[in-house]
């Protein structure tokens, strides 16, 4: 089977991208690291990562997305058995364990970068929704209608990043009370509106 240039140009995409992960883990490269250094910690020329990732900024948000997909599908997996308020506890965990401060740095770098260039970025930009889905679904599965169970998930997820926000600046500042408050907020609006609805 001969592969057409895009196919290989994937395949070997992927490859590289695999051995960033093996390279890096869970940590991203810090952003003052070059493109060179990046390459040469993988064995490779920094041309090879240029021309399938465009930049530094291009192998971060590869990496980000490829690292948040592995992340995402334990957090579905605690999804078919958990309840929205569970999941929500399980995402806010999974991205303040302390050897997970790289990454979130590295996160609201690229999304800083995206927010200038979304084109540049639109792979990475369109992987953000993934959380929200979930959490829609389960807010759905909970009683909410879709509108009210999207809005939900969107002001839920909105908040998290936010509260990570404030942790990567001023690390400790935030506690897992801090999402145990949006949790109550969000079951009194829903229960404010059912009343209302009487």
């Amino acid at each position: 089977m001969i592969l057409s240039t895009s196919e290989r140009r994937g395949s070997a995409r992927e490859r590289l991208l695999a051995r960033l992960l093996d390279a890096f883990g869970e940590a991203l490269p810090p952003p003052e690291m070059s493109l060179r250094e990046v390459a040469a910690r993988i064995e490779s020329s920094h041309a090879l990562l240029r021309y399938h990732f465009g930049s530094l900024s291009g192998v971060l948000a590869a990496l980000l997305k490829a690292q948040r997909s592995r992340d995402n599908e334990a957090l579905l997996e605690a999804a078919r058995q958990g309840t929205f308020d569970d999941v929500v506890l399980s995402i806010w965990r999974t991205y303040t364990r302390p050897e997970q401060l790289s990454r979130a740095r590295g996160f609201f770098y690229v999304v800083g970068l995206a927010a200038y260039g979304p084109e540049a970025f639109r792979e990475f930009v369109e992987s953000l929704d993934d959380l929200t889905a979930v959490l829609s679904s389960l807010a759905e599965r909970e009683g909410l209608g879709t509108k009210e169970a999207r809005e939900t998930a969107d002001v839920t997820i909105a908040a998290i990043r936010g509260l990570l926000l404030q942790e990567v600046l001023t690390p400790g500042t935030c506690s897992q009370d801090a999402v145990a408050l949006i949790l109550r907020m969000r079951r009194g609006r829903s229960d404010t509106r059912s009343r209302g609805e009487r």
